[in-house]
């Protein structure tokens, strides 16, 4: 079994992931790419997805370097478009069969209201719609996978979201809402997601890294960006200590079918956003956005 000693937490994780098919994306860089290199390390194989070829390649190629697993590999993954996040699933099937973890991490934060690639607001996109259909579109190789779990990459900063414009088409658009509400979205799918998923066998989990530095504002441009982008580098902990929830979620025997659950630094918290009628709105809109 290897070991592996968190540099976070209090207790190192132990699994043996070998053979096991993970996949995280946002990985290119900060918690993602960090929750990446950790299960390369317990030994699993890795497929670090994200939007740009290079940065995929680049991460995937210095995580297999610096742990020495040659099982990783980069794909990508567009989450703002269904027809990239079908087009990844079917690669994974068709690759691998099954899968045993799938870690949605990626996020955007906009200071603008901007259009994906389906024309759904843009921070709805990735952080709401893309990783419930990823989720949707890879469900059947979860299933077949052996003790597979989805650790949905939350935040304790959620709240807000209205349930009638979702997309910011009738509210004045404003970024920190936008994020907010995607944020408690997320965690309404995970509670949702965990009673679908309960007869296969497969976990699904939410956890809060905590205010860890990432790259989540690289695309927002002027004086906005910077300012946010250096408060993050400044101020964030390191991606090593905002990865170990998830990590322990991922891997440890200790939260093998702990599933429907809230994780703040490995302890389970409350969550107020847990209302079967509003989780059923929200599963309602989000296949209307489906296509």
């Amino acid at each position: 079994m290897k070991h592996l000693k968190s540099r976070a937490a209090t207790e190192p994780i132990q699994a043996d992931l070998g053979g096991r098919v993970c996949i995280v994306t946002g990985a290119t860089a900060g918690v993602g790419k960090e929750i990446a290199r950790q299960l390369a390390a317990l030994g699993a194989t890795v497929v670090i997805a994200g939007r740009s070829r290079s940065r995929t390649e680049i991460a995937a190629a210095e995580i297999a370097r610096d742990t020495g697993n040659g099982a990783v590999e980069a794909a990508l993954l567009d989450l703002a478009s269904q027809n990239s996040i079908r087009g990844f699933a079917e690669e994974i099937i068709e690759r691998f069969g099954r899968v045993e973890v799938l870690v949605n991490n990626a996020a955007v934060w906009q200071t603008q209201r901007c259009l994906g690639a389906d024309g759904i607001e843009l921070t709805w996109a990735v952080n709401v719609l893309g990783p419930h259909l990823l989720t949707e579109w890879l469900g059947d190789a979860l299933r077949k996978g052996q003790d597979a779990r989805i650790v949905n990459v939350a935040s304790r900063f959620a709240g807000g979201l209205d349930l009638g414009d979702v997309e910011f088409r009738r509210r004045r658009y404003n970024g920190i809402a936008a994020y907010r509400q995607s944020k408690q979205a997320l965690r309404m799918l995970s509670w949702t997601w965990a009673e679908r998923l309960e007869a296969g066998g497969v976990t699904v989990s939410a956890a809060h890294p905590g205010f860890t530095r990432s790259d989540i504002a690289r695309d927002v441009a002027g004086w906005r960006g910077k300012v946010v982008r250096a408060f993050f580098q400044r101020c964030g902990q390191a991606p090593q200590r905002g990865a170990d929830t998830p990590l322990w979620l991922a891997a440890s025997d200790e939260a093998q079918g702990q599933s429907g659950r809230f994780w703040v630094g490995r302890r389970e918290r409350a969550c107020p956003y847990r209302d079967p009628a509003a989780r059923e709105q929200l599963w309602e809109i989000l296949a209307r956005q489906s296509h």
